[in-house]
């Protein structure tokens, strides 16, 4: 027979048991509201990249029956480097001269310095120690392959072109953007009429903007043809010559991006301390030592970040490139990107995979590098 106190001790269990299940699925809200997210990274983004190692190891060929996957191993990355596809991945190489040597000497020597350095620091460690290994590495791999595929003899591959775009694309977007910001900040006229106008071409779709340079560099019958014919430039084909080509691929990749560096830069020369600079213009320091020792400190961690994110998105320039020049002349202005979408076009499967992994490793190389030796500190991290 239950008693009035059993009767109430059980249903105070339930309802301990109740507020215990009430907080669980409290604690384990987040991660439900977080799943349905991860579970779409793992499938557009774990997925793809699973299947395109495997992809990067085998044959691809097309039968009566349907399609075949032969196992190959890391033939697929041996042909980008000695094989069929090493003009069009590496370039074509020339015998080096004097100064190809001397850079890479000096590029050695400078590489053991930094380490002497780094391994007399209090900083070192195992993975330190890796990580170094692995960037001084493939610097002096591209270093290398630099040298002897630039100048007389020779032609650049995607991966070189790559770079190119990628280190001068960069730097000039920077460049111009912080020179831009900095403007602004003055007390000059018109200041919101330009802040506007300057955000404009980050608005504009990357084939559009290729389209439009693609017309006006057209120095025959674009619109700046008369331009280009009083500047004694009309009978220039900048199309037929590697340099100019992807000279103009650079310009139009720094037009579409100086919008992005210049909000960046903007917003963080905008949270400088202004007391810091007054008191420095007080004590008689000028301009150029005001923007050295009081701004450029402040705004370094976020210059470091947006470079860092550059680098990211620029790696994988394709639009520009396939737009403009469509890889041309020849393939003097193809990226990794675009070298790989070729490669798939031509049903290589397997040879798209791996161009695509190998501008993952150097890309992937390149930021981490790029994070841990320059915005790690700028952040004062270490």
């Amino acid at each position: 027979m239950n008693t009035p106190s059993h009767a109430s001790s059980v249903v105070a269990n339930e309802r301990g048991s109740r507020a215990r299940v009430a907080n669980w699925l409290d604690r384990q809200a987040p991660f439900v509201f977080v799943l349905p997210t991860v579970l779409l990274i793992l499938a557009f983004s774990i997925f793809p990249l699973v299947a395109s190692a495997y992809l990067s190891l085998t044959r691809f060929e097309l039968g009566e029956g349907g399609y075949q996957l032969t196992f190959t191993g890391l033939r697929n990355y041996v042909r980008l480097f000695s094989g069929s596809q090493q003009y069009h991945f590496t370039g074509v190489f020339r015998a080096p001269g004097i100064v190809s040597i001397a850079t890479i000497v000096v590029a050695v020597l400078a590489v053991i310095y930094w380490f002497y350095r780094y391994l007399g620091s209090d900083e070192r460690s195992i993975m330190g120690t890796l990580g170094r290994s692995i960037s001084a590495a493939t610097f002096l791999a591209l270093v290398w392959l630099a040298a002897n595929t630039l100048g007389g003899g020779g032609a650049l591959g995607s991966l070189m072109v790559t770079i190119f775009y990628v280190v001068l694309g960069v730097a000039l977007q920077f460049l111009v953007g912080l020179g831009l910001a900095y403007l602004c900040t003055l007390p000059l006229r018109g200041g919101r009429f330009f802040r506007l106008l300057f955000f404009l071409p980050l608005m504009v779709t990357p084939v559009g903007i290729a389209y439009m340079f693609r017309m006006m560099a057209d120095t025959s019958i674009g619109p700046l043809a008369p331009v280009w014919s009083w500047f004694g430039l009309g009978q220039i084909s900048w199309a037929a010559d590697p340099w100019l080509a992807r000279l103009v691929v650079v310009i139009g990749d720094t037009w579409q991006w100086v919008p992005f560096m210049f909000l960046v830069m903007l917003a963080a020369l905008e949270g400088t301390s202004r007391e810091q600079i007054e008191a420095a213009q007080l004590d008689g320091a000028s301009a150029w030592r005001v923007f050295r020792d009081v701004t450029w400190p402040s705004i370094a961690p976020v210059a470091a970040s947006a470079v860092l994110i550059r680098l990211i998105e620029a790696f994988k320039i394709v639009d520009l490139p396939n737009v403009l020049t469509n890889g041309g002349p020849g393939i003097a202005t193809e990226s990794m990107t675009l070298h790989a979408f070729i490669e798939w076009r031509a049903l290589n499967l397997g040879g798209a995979s791996a161009v695509a992994y190998m501008l993952f490793f150097v890309s992937t190389i390149a930021c981490v590098s790029f994070f841990q030796f320059v915005v790690r500190r700028a952040r004062g991290d270490q």
